[in-house]
């Protein structure tokens, strides 16, 4: 008998910036950050509910020093022109802030059990002076009319910086073809609660629009969901394509016991029916650098559509 999702509750334990993806033969992969920050790790299941006990299998560990050997942060599985390949984050023990966008590519068509090999530092385009020199994380990638898109979070500015959402469209699985555009950036004061933060894509289409959320402010209860929209096959590189909500579309609630909800990913059920993946707390006070604690858990939530075609986060 098909096991009942849980909805709205914590689902997998100490598993921060989960992502879900489902394959074109319905398997489901499971990963995401370790408390550790060491490792990439990798589940599979038939069905989204047997992630929760699937084997953890450790397909990659940080390097002892040099770049990838602090802070492996915010993996994200993705099968793009016929290959496998995980992006993530790392830093340097030597720097443990210096924090850049990495690739791997699987060598084979099973990623629990083939070989990964590194591919290096995500590369920009020729002409693109900007893009991965400062502090640079949380990539999602994504088609629409033929194009892959690469969205990723990087820090600008002096003092304790801002965190912006930028976007490119890819020439390979691990090259821009163009240079960086300015997706959105904290403008509001939801965004700017402890940090000044935009973080943490995912990317949802319906009835032809793309539905673009991030995670804004601090790691703590402020943490919530924002939102932009675009219409697909519009000109995702022109900024005036994407329209951004003036309020977030999910924060926390107290009442529920779900705190600094955030760093989401979108996936199916098996019925077909759209989920969001997301993170957040149990608990209001948190113990020590929010960072560090461990205690952000996976959980699920039903997406509903409202008659205007747009995406309904409700804990309801």
């Amino acid at each position: 008998m098909e096991k009942q999702l849980k909805f709205n509750e914590p689902w997998i334990l100490q598993r921060a910036d989960p992502y879900v993806y489902r394959h074109t033969d319905g398997t489901y992969y499971f990963t995401a950050s370790v408390p550790e920050y060491d490792r990439i790790v990798l589940r599979e299941a038939d069905c989204i509910a047997d992630l929760e006990t699937a084997e953890e299998v450790t397909i990659w560990k940080k390097h002892e020093s040099g770049p990838m050997s602090e802070h492996i942060w915010a993996p994200e599985l993705h099968y793009v022109q016929g290959k496998w390949y995980i992006y993530f984050a790392g830093g340097e023990k030597e720097d443990i802030w210096k924090i850049r966008p990495y690739v791997l590519e699987c060598e084979g068509q099973n990623p629990t059990r083939d070989h990964w090999r590194e591919l290096g530092k995500m590369q920009r385009a020729d002409e693109d002076e900007f893009s991965f020199e400062a502090f640079s994380l949380d990539a999602t990638v994504f088609e629409d009319a033929g194009n892959y898109y690469y969205v990723w979070a990087e820090k600008v500015g002096v003092g304790k910086q801002i965190s912006n959402l930028y976007i490119a469209q890819m020439e390979s699985a691990h090259k821009l073809r163009t240079v960086q555009v300015l997706l959105t950036t904290p403008d509001y004061d939801w965004e700017r609660v402890g940090f000044w933060v935009n973080e943490g894509p995912g990317v949802i289409k319906h009835d032809g629009k793309i539905f673009l959320t991030y995670s804004a402010s601090d790691t703590g209860v402020a943490y919530c969901v924002g939102m932009l929209t675009a219409e697909s096959g519009s000109d995702l590189l022109d900024p005036l394509s994407w329209k951004k909500e003036r309020y977030p579309v999910l924060r926390t609630d107290e009442s529920k016991g779900i705190y600094g909800p955030g760093h989401n990913s979108f996936t199916r059920d098996e019925a077909g029916n759209d989920i969001m993946v997301y993170h957040a707390r149990t608990e209001a006070k948190i113990e020590g650098n929010p960072l560090y604690n461990p205690n952000r858990h996976a959980h699920l939530m039903q997406v509903r559509w409202d008659a205007d075609g747009r995406p309904v986060f409700s804990y309801e």
